[in-house]
């Protein structure tokens, strides 16, 4: 099993998760969250003042799955969030070493199938 992190423009967001409902995720988790890479944030000019954001706005889903289908999950986050501009984000995959289902007690692949 393996855990896929991804951060994304939130303007991405309605794409992505049809691309990756559609490449076989059956259930992910989306926070907002704010934070800075190599665009180091930008600057803004607001009633003719400048001002500088430093953490700029993202969206961070996570997405449990099986090993089989990690890459097919993780083509379709980064063909549905490429805008081609900086700033598009990240896909990290983490190992992840159990999950356990609550409702039902059921474990590891059984707990992240739809």
């Amino acid at each position: 099993m393996k855990m896929i992190v991804a951060i994304i423009k939130p303007s991405r967001l309605d794409a992505v998760l049809d691309a990756v409902t559609e490449a076989g995720a059956s259930g992910l988790t989306v926070t907002e969250v704010r934070g800075y890479g190599r665009q180091r944030g930008k600057t803004e000019v607001y009633r003719g003042a400048e001002y500088e954001v430093k953490l700029l706005p993202k969206v961070k889903l996570e997405i449990a799955v099986s090993s089989d289908t990690v890459d097919k999950i993780v083509e379709a986050i980064s063909v549905s969030a490429n805008s081609g501009k900086i700033g598009d984000g990240k896909v990290f995959v983490l190992d992840l070493e159990s999950a356990l289902r609550i409702r039902t007690g059921e474990r590891d692949a059984a707990a992240i199938t739809g």
